[in-house]
């Protein structure tokens, strides 16, 4: 397996990492646009997707971002600098797109200058120590701030304000979280925890849940992340299906990939919840809920 360093797309400097996702590439082209810009009105070619800990506390079967992270740096950056680093690293990645057909300009310039941040390229960045203080670096910039977790630090969860906090759930239970997030420890306490702190946050709350088809779509599950959710009391809910990329195809089959419909479907069994669909984007297999 390659090292990281070696992987196409990524920047990275020290332990964190910058990566152009396949929606800001679609937009410059004007191709189609991120479902979090017609859910939440960011623009996908103005958004930095970003990561300040490239390591992580879990292994996640449909994770397909590589798990062999850089586990070795020379200790940790100030806030600051890896805010300049990203955009630096940004701009880098964008310059190849000026000898490219297709893309229009306006955005490209556009695009040089983010406003929007998603910290969550990879890895589990509550593992970084100064996230706050990162936040409010990028706030200060103009950046709405989104930040996705695995709850598996609940006292971050309770310090951080982002514009948008997220957790990610793929389990249901203790005994999915064991099976499906395989982790280097038992978090589901800590998970717990999150959910709880999650509910007084005073950020835009977000639960996404990952639907693997024949894994996390039953009644039972729907029954578990029920209880979950009702934890959190986030804004929204994300059902969003797990997409058959990257390093998750040696762990997952191509019939694990639900389809729009399948997501819809389940959708349905949390609305005889109390639920109630919003929104939704077929092109990126998603549905919007809410309570």
């Amino acid at each position: 397996m390659k090292p990281l360093s070696d992987l196409k797309g990524y920047q990275i400097f020290n332990h964190s990492a910058v990566k152009t996702c396949l929606w800001l590439k679609k937009s410059l082209r004007d191709e189609g646009v991120c479902y979090k810009q017609k859910f939440y009105g960011i623009q996908s070619h103005r958004c930095l997707q970003m990561t300040p800990a490239l390591l992580c506390n879990q292994a996640c079967i449909h994770c397909w971002r590589p798990l062999e992270l850089l586990k070795d740096f020379k200790g940790w950056n100030d806030p600051e600098r890896i805010v300049e680093e990203s955009l630096k690293a940004q701009k880098r990645l964008l310059s190849g797109f000026y000898g490219t057909e297709g893309i229009n300009r306006v955005k490209l310039k556009e695009a040089e200058k983010p406003n929007q941040v998603a910290i969550s390229l990879l890895g589990e960045p509550t593992l970084y120590p100064y996230l706050p203080e990162l936040i409010e670096c990028y706030k200060k910039r103009g950046f709405t701030t989104f930040l996705v977790t695995n709850g598996t630090n609940p006292e971050m969860v309770e310090k951080v304000k982002p514009t948008q906090l997220y957790i990610s759930l793929t389990a249901y239970s203790e005994e999915s979280h064991l099976t499906l997030n395989r982790p280097s420890s038992n978090f589901w306490a800590q998970i717990m925890e999150s959910l709880k702190r999650m509910k007084d946050s005073r950020s835009k709350k977000v639960i996404r849940l990952t639907l693997i088809k024949g894994i996390n779509m039953d009644e039972k599950a729907v029954e578990g992340f029920d209880r979950l959710i009702r934890i959190a009391e986030p804004d929204y809910v994300e059902a969003k299906a797990y997409m058959f990329l990257g390093y998750s195809r040696r762990r997952l089959k191509l019939e694990n990939m639900p389809e729009h419909r399948d997501v819809v479907e389940f959708s349905k069994l949390l609305c005889k919840k109390g639920y109630e669909i919003v929104d939704e984007s077929e092109q990126s297999r998603v549905c919007l809920l809410s309570l």
